[in-house]
């Protein structure tokens, strides 16, 4: 996929982009058409990010052309802000240049790629109350990096999130395991709203909501000064909700966004 992010532009911590290998540590299929992989690097260091930041894999189509995918480094990090395993949630695109490059990617085989890079990054100095984060897809790999860091602004600055995840059925709903379970460590802070648009899961929850994304915004009372929002995955999502966001007065300073763009 092609990482876009647009406007709102914030500053990460600074980190420094490096360029090196990566080996296959582990690999399964997350959903029917997303895999999640991770890797470590060749010469055994830490890799340091920011949640919230991505990586880049290098490498050439058959015609020897080089060409790069960006994507969202989805392991939690503690406060060092290294982690030895670099996990990764990639989307199958059928004929695609990457997919061919990670089907046949065997356990301990090496990649090359840098990073890390960007600024979808929550950052300790915003004053809000409460962030409103809200994905489609893989697009939920950031704020899964970002729980150790949310777990942090909730202990020690009250602050309150809603995770508003949008999937078509409960197949594809990635890592929701692991956002339930979160979401009941911390019940007074965080709020776990899968968003199915296929129709309800077979044993449906509570907290799950039906239709797309934006249908639940309403329900969760964006406030202009009080909220930030954070709008990761599929573009036409992000544009709605972007859109929706400021109908219901949310500023335009107070959205952030990255857009997925699958490339072949």
């Amino acid at each position: 996929s092609r990482r876009v992010h647009v406007k709102n532009r914030i500053h990460a911590e600074s980190s420094v982009i490096e360029r090196f290998q990566l080996k296959l540590a582990e690999s399964f299929m997350l959903a029917p058409t997303v895999r999640h992989l991770a890797f470590e690097r060749a010469d055994g260091a830490p890799f340091a990010f920011t949640p919230g930041q991505f990586i880049q894999v290098h490498f050439n189509y058959d015609d020897g052309k080089p060409t790069k995918r960006s994507y969202s480094v989805g392991t939690p990090t503690d406060a060092s802000g290294k982690v030895q395993r670099m996990e990764l949630a990639v989307s199958y695109v059928e004929g695609g240049a990457a997919t061919r490059l990670f089907e046949k990617l065997q356990a301990g085989e090496e990649i090359e790629a840098s990073g890390p890079y960007g600024r979808f990054c929550l950052m300790d100095d915003d004053t809000n109350q409460r962030y409103l984060l809200i994905a489609t897809g893989t697009g939920v790999a950031p704020y899964r990096s970002m729980l150790p860091h949310i777990e942090k602004l909730i202990a020690e600055k009250n602050r309150r999130f809603v995770l508003l995840y949008g999937a078509r059925t409960e197949q594809e709903l990635l890592y929701g395991e692991e956002f339930e379970a979160f979401a009941k460590q911390h019940p007074d802070a965080f709020a776990f709203h899968p968003c199915f648009s296929r129709g309800a899961r077979p044993t449906p929850r509570p907290h799950d909501r039906q239709g797309h994304v934006q249908d639940a915004l309403s329900e969760i009372e964006p406030h202009p000064e009080r909220d930030i929002a954070y709008l990761c995955g599929n573009p036409d999502m992000v544009d709605a909700t972007f859109t929706q966001l400021k109908e219901l007065g949310l500023p335009i300073k107070h959205i952030r966004r990255e857009k997925y763009v699958s490339s072949r």
